[in-house]
């Protein structure tokens, strides 16, 4: 009989438990549908911009802000980790170039097509640099092009 008298105060205590749960939960809802006081502070969204880098060898971008490369499979465009058909250590060996722009390849691959077609290749040793750096000779005078 002593059982009895337990699971009775035990019985109070879990309904108290749910009571004081159930005035919780109902209190939060009340608070957020409530009104709002008269400041209201936007979210803050961060956005970060690409910044891409190009091979023109193998017509595929590299995202650095993403790590992932960009490049069209048939007439989709994809984003990998990794390139499909080359290694990343022969992409990485091959001519490159920095992109201006900071939004979808896709939106920019035509024109960049015809400046820097496959066999592309910097003027000099700086390969891996924007093709508008190689225009220029150490004292910043246009060589000619």
């Amino acid at each position: 009989m002593n059982n009895k008298k337990s699971f009775f105060k035990a019985d109070k205590a879990g309904f108290l438990l749910g009571a004081v749960l159930l005035a919780m939960l109902t209190g939060c809802v009340g608070y957020v549908d409530g009104p709002r006081a008269g400041v209201q502070v936007e979210p803050y969204a961060f956005a970060v911009q690409d910044d891409y880098v190009y091979y023109p060898n193998y017509e595929c971008y590299y995202s650095v802000s993403r790590h992932q490369y960009a490049y069209r499979e048939g007439n989709a465009w994809v984003a990998r980790p990794a390139p499909r058909g080359v290694s990343v250590n022969v992409l990485l060996a091959s001519p490159s170039v920095k992109m201006d722009f900071h939004d979808s390849p896709a939106q920019h691959h035509a024109a960049v097509v015809k400046q820097y077609p496959k066999n592309w290749k910097p003027s000099g040793a700086k390969q891996g640099q924007n093709q508008k750096d190689d225009q220029h000779d150490d004292r910043g005078q246009n060589n000619g092009r």
